[in-house]
């Protein structure tokens, strides 16, 4: 970090005050690491339609520290799997890999399907057998159909939908609102819930249309305070394009974009809808998924290159790992260096000048300049704090400024992120007079031995004190990680020093 008490080299925020020694000005270093922050981050699959994919060789407990910027642990798994029988839940399916992450402040992804290649009945049987239409067929695999005749349901049988809508509402009970969930994937329509039929009931695009939109209005009845995204495959797989029906619809209703998948071709077909993310990435998180790793390999068409090029161009905030996830690290490390510095947003401190002595109940400024260097916004927003922290390492003062607002920082391309300045109105302490009324005349004590305080009631103690900055809450809890040295494990960073002086 460098340290220095001359004028600002960003001339817009120049102060006469700085030339003459009064102030410390820092340019903080960035670290270049990888961070876990809400609303971004490496998403690694745990289940991928299947038990046994992609979590089975990971150690009981391991939450990926090891994987620089794994923060979302997802879970894909059929509805069979989680309800066997009517209103019979196996939540320790999820609940078991999920709390360690939790425990971590890591977060949770979640799709349940509803049609598989893998299961006849990814629909529970039970729902057949309670009467729901559906269609037998065989999934065909590089032009040979399966042996197994499979199932997928009629999304339109009343049957049908009221089974989802009480499986749905026992989902909510434990998901809507979870601070862990990070998002949960529209995904009981299409095979492996991507929205897509052309394998199973080859339904026309306005029949897909129609029942995808039944989809999202039953997901908002029961997840009205969690994000929740549909798979651009809802508007064809294979179809360019920005605006189409149900993607319109799913964001009018602020359900945000995943794509499934990229690289499952070779350039130029690596990817069909980076034109439709446009309409959300501005207001909501964008999700990518890349095609299985290996398959993606054996088809030519992984390309690390196009990996980080799909996180510009998508604006993405999150990316699978899907994959054995020390297999993908090993093999794509230069890769994932490269990508965490541009994924989501990245809160970059660029300068901060205060005042090397200030005193106790007077104003004073705080000046920083910041830059969002990702290729998101910053989705969460977050309020800019000041710490002071006495020698032994507490807390003394806290001074939060909810004027700033990190979601309101511009993004760039790669860079080429703008420096915003921004002016802190700060105190520390308070020095108030006692007020005592005599004859109706009001006096302000001084110091005596009946008033030890006098006129001053100092609720910080003079001193030389440590400079935190944070970004998070309005209350001044940090929430944000950012790419600076000497954080204190909380998300606040030392910046340096200030001197507080009693008052006058």
């Amino acid at each position: 970090m460098k340290i220095q008490g001359l004028a600002w080299g960003i001339a817009s925020l120049a102060l006469a005050t700085l030339g003459d020694g009064s102030r410390t000005v820092v340019r903080p270093d960035n670290t270049g690491e990888a961070l876990i922050n809400p609303g971004m981050g490496w998403v690694c699959f745990h289940y991928s339609n299947r038990l046994w994919a992609y979590g089975s060789r990971i150690e009981t407990g391991d939450t990926l520290e090891w994987f620089p910027g794994a923060s979302v642990i997802y879970f894909r798994l059929p509805w069979c799997y989680l309800e066997p029988e009517e209103g019979q839940f196996r939540w320790d399916l999820i609940d078991s890999y999920a709390q360690p992450w939790v425990a971590q402040g890591k977060r949770v992804a979640l799709r349940i399907t509803a049609c598989e290649n893998r299961f006849r009945y990814a629909t529970p049987e039970w729902v057949q057998k309670a009467g729901a239409k559906g269609l037998d067929y065989k999934f065909s695999t590089i032009g040979k159909p399966s042996d197994e005749t499979l199932w997928e349901p009629d999304y339109l049988d009343p049957v049908f939908l009221e089974k989802l809508d009480h499986f749905l509402a026992a989902l909510a009970k434990r998901y809507n609102g979870n601070p862990s969930v990070a998002y949960i994937d529209i995904g009981t329509f299409g095979m492996w819930g991507e929205g897509h039929t052309g394998g199973t009931s080859k339904l026309s695009q306005e029949e897909t249309d129609k029942r995808v939109k039944v989809q999202i209005d039953l997901y908002k009845k029961h997840f009205p305070d969690t994000l929740l995204c549909i798979s651009d495959d809802v508007a064809g797989s294979s179809r360019p394009g920005d605006h189409f029906p149900s993607t319109d619809y799913a964001f009018s209703k602020g359900v945000t974009l995943r794509d499934d998948s990229i690289l499952v071709q070779p350039a130029p077909k690596q990817w069909y809808h980076a034109a439709m993310a446009q309409q959300f990435w501005p207001t909501l998180p964008v999700i990518l998924e890349h095609e299985h790793y290996g398959l993606s390999k054996e088809r030519n068409a992984w390309d690390p290159a196009l990996l980080l090029e799909s996180v510009e161009q998508y604006h993405a905030s999150y990316l699978s790992i899907h994959w054995w996830p020390d297999v993908f690290l090993k093999e794509n490390r230069s890769a994932v260096d490269k990508i965490n510095r541009r994924l989501g947003y990245r809160l970059e401190l660029r300068e901060a000048s205060w005042p090397k002595e200030v005193r106790i109940g007077e104003p004073f400024k705080i000046d920083t300049a910041w830059a969002n260097v990702g290729v998101a916004p910053c989705y969460p927003g977050g309020c800019l704090a000041f710490t002071l922290k006495n020698a032994a390492g507490k807390i003394a003062w806290v001074s939060a400024d909810g004027a700033f607002d990190a979601r309101a920082l511009p993004i760039a391309a790669a860079g080429s992120a703008r420096t915003v300045p921004h002016a802190s109105a700060c105190a520390v302490g308070i020095a108030a007079p006692i007020p005592v009324i005599n004859d109706g005349v009001v006096k302000y004590l001084k110091a005596t031995n009946d008033y030890p305080f006098g006129a001053d009631v100092p609720t910080i103690k003079p001193g030389t004190y440590g400079l935190y900055v944070s970004v998070g809450r309005l209350d001044g809890t940090p929430q944000i990680a950012l790419p600076l040295e000497n954080g204190d494990g909380a998300r606040r960073y030392r910046i340096g020093e200030i001197t507080v002086n009693a008052q006058r």
